[in-house]
């Protein structure tokens, strides 16, 4: 008999224990501060047949109905994208940059314009050294995204956090601008 009432006074301990922890957990964006906060701008120029000399990414996968110079129809479904762009401190093309935005977009819905998004920073400058990694999905027509950053190097060894993604620019297909509001969280 002893041990089903300690077998029961565990049991509820660990759910206690459980609940507590999960109620402590949640919303943890809204009640720590970030340990460190970075705004960086990257430009994206679409190939597009014709602008081989400024683009900074392409077309690289298709659907069949598809091509690699024009993104498809259907909220560009099924186009991969891969990119190497010019990462600066504020929203000018012409700036000079502190580093590469490195990685790929896969559009990957047929009604609505969504991406899911593997990249880097890669930053080199008087500032800051080392990559930013970042992955997640990406509702295109939503203001304000929010994406995982998942670590780093350099200075940013072991870094995770949140970076809220802000369309700031787009010219038709070709172009575009994000502006990268980066909290970090876990600092190392």
């Amino acid at each position: 008999m002893d041990a089903q009432i300690t077998s029961k006074i565990l049991v509820l301990l660990f759910m206690f224990l459980t609940v507590s922890s999960s109620h402590n957990h949640e919303g943890n964006n809204k009640h720590y501060k970030p340990c460190k906060r970075l705004v960086l701008f990257f430009h994206d120029i679409v190939y597009d047949g014709t602008n081989a000399a400024n683009a900074t990414s392409a077309i690289v996968g298709a659907p069949q109905w598809g091509n690699l110079t024009i993104l498809a129809n259907q909220s560009h479904f099924g186009n991969v994208v891969v990119f190497d762009d010019p990462v600066t401190l504020d929203n000018n093309l012409h700036s000079p940059p502190v580093g590469r935005a490195q990685g790929q977009y896969v559009y990957d819905t047929k009604n609505v314009f969504t991406a899911w998004l593997a990249f880097c920073f890669v930053l080199n400058s008087t500032d800051y050294q080392g990559s930013i990694n970042f992955v997640g999905y990406d509702p295109l027509m939503v203001k304000a995204r929010d994406i995982s950053v998942v670590g780093g190097t350099g200075d940013f060894f072991m870094h995770r956090g949140i970076a809220t993604v802000m369309t700031d620019a787009f010219e038709g297909n070709v172009y575009f601008r994000l502006r990268v509001d980066i909290k970090f969280y876990d600092c190392w």
